[in-house]
């Protein structure tokens, strides 16, 4: 059971999350974006170090310390989140207050005796991409020791920062929810609605299994190109492309001008 002053921790941080992502919408469109790309570089090499001195703590040497993306930072990164169907690769920070968002997605603190991690992110930037993720999707998250866990997404949810948001547990398996502002396209921004992914780890086994219908779907896909290819080649040999079969010598097709 969470203690009185853990729990209140928990609900805190994501309060803060929540309030935090309405915030960052009353911010310039340039400003906003200038500072999602430059950051997101900052840390990846950031991330490097962090992993580096991890694997130095793993052989003996000094405990692994937070490494700052820029030397005035009052955060670092905490984790890499990727979604390879999407070609998203981005660094999660600590923390997820509204100066911290404006650089990179946040870890909402107080939450971890749930068994429940949530990360935040705006709609605009670094998490325009839940949009796209449906129940099934994966993606997956690395941590500062170097180890991957990989999630599959069991659902979202629209919630609203005026009433009571309430964390479930992760009973049986470890939740992660990723949250940002509602609606994607809204015309003003700082609305009280909220866009909530929550996905559950997947086993071992399971992971494996997915690897394996995604090399044979990718086969399947080169095959296909590999017998179109050896058909329109046939049909060229055969004249079907050319001048003679349709189109008069000396002409060009508009079907195939460049």
């Amino acid at each position: 059971m969470l203690s009185a002053s853990k729990a209140r921790q928990a609900f805190c941080g994501l309060a803060l999350l929540l309030v935090g992502l309405g915030l960052w919408q009353l911010g310039g469109a340039a400003l906003i974006h200038g500072k999602a790309w430059l950051a997101q570089h900052l840390m990846e090499h950031a991330w490097t170090q962090t992993l580096a001195g991890s694997d130095s703590a793993k052989h003996g040497a000094a405990k692994p310390v937070a490494i700052k993306p820029w030397p005035w930072a009052d955060t670092w990164p905490v984790a890499r989140l990727q979604v390879p169907g999407r070609d998203i690769d981005l660094f999660v920070l600590a923390g997820a207050s509204g100066r911290t968002l404006a650089f990179g997605p946040g870890w909402v603190a107080g939450t971890e005796r749930l068994n429940h991690d949530v990360l935040g992110g705006h709609r605009d930037t670094h998490f325009a991409f839940l949009r796209h993720l449906e129940p099934g999707s994966r993606f997956r998250l690395q941590d500062r020791s170097g180890a991957w866990r990989d999630y599959r997404v069991r659902g979202h949810a629209v919630l609203d920062v005026r009433q009571e948001v309430i964390l479930q547990p992760g009973r049986d398996r470890h939740l992660l929810t990723l949250v940002t502002c509602y609606p994607f396209d809204a015309m003003t921004p700082g609305g009280p609605l909220r866009y909530a992914v929550t996905a559950e780890a997947m086993e071992a086994a399971a992971v494996e299994a997915a690897a394996v219908e995604a090399a044979a779907v990718e086969a399947a896909a080169v095959e296909t190109d590999v017998e179109e290819t050896a058909a329109a080649e046939h049909a060229d040999f055969n004249g079907e492309n050319n001048a003679i079969g349709g189109v008069e010598p000396g002409k060009v097709s508009s079907a195939h001008a460049l």
